[in-house]
């Protein structure tokens, strides 16, 4: 059997995702897909609109056999470390054979050749990253200022493939695919597809493919339905349609700012200087600006430095209100995942999972464990939790109680 993969968050499943997992089929020839997707908070630091069971049923509706959590240690950072934590856990499953994600650039050859670059990291890169950061430039730009003249200069190379290739979201992160795919010398084989539509950030709803945060922000304001219905695959429509006349609690970022707000003033000796991504005085800030706050935007465009981008500090704040700070993420980021977290299945996904069973070492929970120990484990398991706090129609014992979506 030929098992393909996409890394995924359906936040929520739109047309682009089900043109991705068409395309993936037909582009890797593959025989099932495996989606591993992110649980009940986000990679850009905000809570899933929908819980991630849901969001599940949305995938196996439209095309994937089988969908797996990231964890949330992976899921809630930056693309290194998501990129690498999925990758990973795709790799040392020993039935992978193909990775699919869009991209801006939509060719493999010239992210193969910077993700190789970046592990590499050739020592007259180095001198130009150095350089450029010198001259107080953020991380994001002066890495790509120092490949393009790495590429340039070293290279022979002045394709303009390369200029601001590293400043678009998804190229981002499928150079960061790349990379690990390389650093773990993985068989698995990366292919790309052209990312269609509307930006990844872009918040209007277009003619053609709109992006998922158009969606939610038309979820949000109570927008006509009519006006999403072309948006989504109909099984998506259909679930979304259902949870609005059932009130489901369609979950926001600024529901957490509460609670965030709350454990500032009260509970300081948890110390969200301790979490990973944190330096340079950024606690204080939170600290000075928290009273004076009125929304999670409103905080987040207060604490903003030249050096702290608003995804990062979403990320920052959305781990602060889970908890992460009680945990060393540094050591678990740095650990290998030995668990798969199965979200559900149909058939084929059934035999996926019956293939890990024989050729790979990687548990498979499907409910979890009374007694836990792994560390990631309970970080997930904190993380529904919070995410129980601000939707009401998720428990916060849910990953006891629920066994994984079988889809017919």
């Amino acid at each position: 059997m030929k098992v393909a993969a996409i890394i995924c968050e359906y936040n929520p499943l739109h047309n682009g995702h089900l043109y991705q997992i068409d395309l993936t089929k037909k582009i890797t020839g593959c025989d099932s897909l495996i989606a591993i997707m992110s649980g009940n908070f986000v990679q850009r630091g905000e809570p899933a609109i929908i819980d991630k069971w849901l969001r599940t049923k949305m995938a196996l509706s439209n095309g994937v056999d089988l969908v797996i959590e990231l964890p949330a240690i992976y899921a809630l950072s930056s693309a290194e470390f998501f990129a690498e934590g999925a990758v990973l856990i795709l790799n040392n499953l020993n039935v992978v054979n193909a990775l699919c994600f869009g991209s801006e650039c939509g060719e493999i050859s010239p992210l193969l050749r910077i993700a190789e670059i970046l592990h590499m990291e050739p020592e007259d890169y180095r001198a130009y990253l150095k350089t450029f950061l010198n001259e107080g430039l953020v991380y994001p730009a002066a890495r790509s200022l120092a490949l393009q003249k790495y590429i340039t200069v070293n290279l022979k190379d002045s394709s303009a493939a390369y200029k601001n290739i590293l400043m678009t979201s998804n190229n981002i992160l499928g150079i960061e695919y790349c990379k690990s795919l390389i650093a773990n010398n993985s068989s698995i084989k990366p292919y790309t597809i052209t990312r269609i539509g509307s930006g990844y950030n872009d918040e209007n709803i277009s003619n053609g493919f709109s992006s998922a945060t158009a969606i939610r922000k038309h979820l949000k304001n109570h927008g006509h339905m009519e006006s999403i219905a072309l948006q989504l695959p109909k099984n998506s429509f259909d679930i979304i349609m259902q949870l609005k006349k059932d009130n489901y609690d369609f979950t926001y970022p600024d529901s957490m700012f509460r609670y965030i707000k709350y454990k500032a003033l009260t509970k300081r000796d948890t110390n969200i200087e301790n979490l990973f991504d944190v330096s340079e005085g950024l606690h204080n800030r939170l600290y000075k600006y928290i009273l004076e706050s009125n929304s999670l935007e409103d905080l987040i465009s207060k604490i903003k430095t030249k050096r702290y981008t608003y995804t990062r500090l979403s990320r920052i704040l959305t781990q602060y209100f889970i908890g992460f700070e009680e945990f060393d993420q540094s050591t678990l980021l740095n650990s290998k995942c030995d668990y798969i977290r199965v979200l559900g299945f149909n058939t084929r996904g059934g035999e996926i999972l019956n293939l890990i069973k024989k050729n790979s070492t990687m548990k498979i929970i499907s409910k979890f464990p009374r007694n836990i120990t792994n560390d990631i484990l309970k970080l997930d398991l904190a993380t529904t939790r919070a995410y129980s706090v601000i939707n009401k129609n998720v428990r916060h014992n849910d990953d006891y109680l629920r066994s994984p979506i079988i889809f017919d």
